[in-house]
C-alpha cells in the first residue's frame, strides 16, 4: 500500500459526500490548486442540494463511482464535511475502489469514507483538509511531501512509550460508529487518532466510554488525540476536563497515549494517512512514504 500523498501534476476529482457547499469556496480552492500545477475536475454533483445534504445518496454514490472509474483522475477530494457521509458506506463498490487504488482526501464527516474505504478495499487515504477550506489551510506543502512526520511538540503525554501500527481514525463523533459497522479486526494493533469540535464534554465522555465498553481501546497499540475545539459545558457543570475523561477511560491501558497533537477543526490540521503503517513515540508520528 503506497503512501497517498499528492504528487506534482496530479489530477484531482472533487465531489460532495456530506453537506452542500458554496460554489465560491470551491472556485477559490480550484484556482489555488491550479496555480500549483494541479488539474482539477469538479464533478457536477458537488453543487447538488437536498435539504442540508449535497444531493441524494444515489447522486453521491454515482459521483464517487464515476471518479473512481475515470482513469484520468489520480486523487479524489471531498468538497466539504458536515453530515450524512456515513449513509453511503454500505453501498460503495469496494471492488471498483480497490482496482482504481485512488486515495481520497478529507476529514470531519468524511471520516466515515476514509476508514471504510481503507478497511474494505485496502486503499490508503488522507485525513486532511476538505477542498472548500484550502484557502484557509496553512499546510498545503505537507500534502506534496515525499516524507512525513507529525511532531508532538507542546503535546500532553498521558502514557509514554513507542508503538507501531496502521493508522486509522478521524472525527470521534463519526468514528465511534465505525468499529461495529466495519468489524473490529481492523483495529487490532492500530494507532488510533481522534479529534472533535463543538461537543458537550458529557457527550465526549459517553463516546470514550462506548469505545471502552465495545473493546476498541483494548485492541490498540497507541492512541493519538488531536485538537478538541470549542467543547461546551452548557448545562449543570460537568466538571470533568477532557484530560480527566481520557485518563479515566484509558486507565489500565499499557499503550502510548498523547493529547493536544496538531490536527483537528482548530488552527492546526497536519495531514495523516488512513490505512498506512506508522510509528509513534514521545516526539511524534513518522510515516515512511516509500513503504508499500
Amino acid at each position: 500500500m503506497k503512501c497517498p500523498f499528492l504528487k506534482p501534476n496530479s489530477k484531482i476529482g472533487v465531489f460532495s459526500p456530506s453537506s452542500y457547499v458554496e460554489r465560491d469556496d470551491i472556485d477559490t480552492a480550484k484556482a489555488l490548486m491550479e496555480k500549483r500545477g494541479v488539474e482539477v475536475f469538479i464533478h457536477p454533483q458537488t453543487f447538488a442540494r437536498n435539504n442540508q445534504s449535497a444531493g441524494t445518496h444515489h447522486e453521491k454514490i454515482d459521483a464517487l463511482h464515476s471518479l473512481y472509474s475515470d482513469s484520468s483522475i489520480d486523487v479524489i477530494w471531498a468538497a466539504g464535511g458536515g453530515n450524512r457521509a456515513l449513509h453511503i458506506v454500505d453501498y460503495l463498490d469496494y471492488d471498483l475502489i480497490r482496482a482504481s487504488a485512488k486515495p481520497m482526501i478529507g476529514f470531519s464527516d468524511v471520516t466515515a469514507l476514509l476508514n471504510a474505504i481503507s478497511v474494505k478495499s485496502g486503499v490508503a487515504n488522507i485525513h486532511g483538509p476538505v477542498f472548500k477550506n484550502l484557502s484557509k489551510f496553512r499546510e498545503i506543502d505537507s500534502l506534496f511531501s515525499d516524507s512525513y512526520a507529525m511532531p508532538f511538540k507542546g503535546s500532553t503525554i498521558i502514557n509514554g512509550g513507542s508503538a507501531n501500527g496502521v493508522l486509522y481514525g478521524g472525527n470521534l463523533s463519526v468514528f465511534q460508529y465505525l468499529p461495529e459497522t466495519l468489524g473490529m479486526d481492523f483495529l487490532d494493533g492500530a494507532l488510533l487518532f481522534l479529534e472533535d469540535c463543538n461537543e458537550e464534554l458529557s457527550r465526549i465522555d459517553r463516546m470514550f466510554l462506548h469505545l471502552k465498553r465495545t473493546g476498541v481501546l483494548e485492541r490498540l497499540n497507541g492512541l493519538i488525540l488531536g485538537e478538541f475545539t470549542d467543547l461546551a459545558d452548557s448545562a449543570r457543570p460537568f466538571g470533568f476536563t477532557l484530560e480527566d475523561i481520557v485518563r479515566e477511560h484509558a486507565d489500565g491501558l499499557d499503550i502510548p497515549i498523547v493529547m493536544q497533537t496538531p490536527f483537528g477543526h482548530g488552527k492546526n490540521l497536519l495531514p495523516l494517512p488512513v490505512g498506512l503503517m506508522g510509528k509513534m513515540d514521545k516526539n511524534g508520528i513518522r510515516i515512511d512514504t516509500d513503504v508499500e
